[in-house]
């Protein structure tokens, strides 16, 4: 798991990978990765933008970005927590993932926190028995 508190924004994260949606002798391979983001300010804030720097074994980055986070820009009220899960894919068995969510405070300042250094490693075993890198 990876942990990172910035600007009063908490971000953690873990990672597996799906086996089953995974075709290794064809170089796809599907990570999932779940985030939870909890406001630690005393004051609301809302996740506006997110981007995401995708790193291969092969050195090959992609920048994805984007609003919000699957479809939502949540706004989280002080010591309120959103969790969502999402994926990856990549044509090598590991890579890594970092980035940044763009946020506001109710008062329109905008600040960025980050979202630490994660790995995304092919591991054998079933991801619903919670297989996690």
């Amino acid at each position: 798991m990876s942990h990172k508190e910035t600007n009063g924004v908490a971000i953690s994260v873990q990672s597996y990978y799906l086996a089953e949606k995974s075709s290794p002798a064809m170089n796809q391979y599907l990570f999932g990765y779940e985030i939870t983001i909890e406001n630690r300010n005393p004051e609301p804030v809302q996740l506006l933008h997110r981007h995401w720097i995708i790193a291969d074994a092969l050195g090959r980055t992609e920048d994805v970005k984007g609003p919000g986070v699957i479809g939502q820009q949540p706004r989280l009220l002080p010591g309120q927590s959103f969790s969502y899960n999402s994926f990856c894919p990549l044509s090598t068995p590991f890579g890594s993932m970092k980035g940044t969510y763009r946020m506001m405070r109710d008062n329109g300042e905008i600040f960025e926190v980050i979202v630490p250094l994660f790995n995304l490693v092919q591991k054998e075993g079933n991801p619903q028995d919670g297989l996690i890198v």
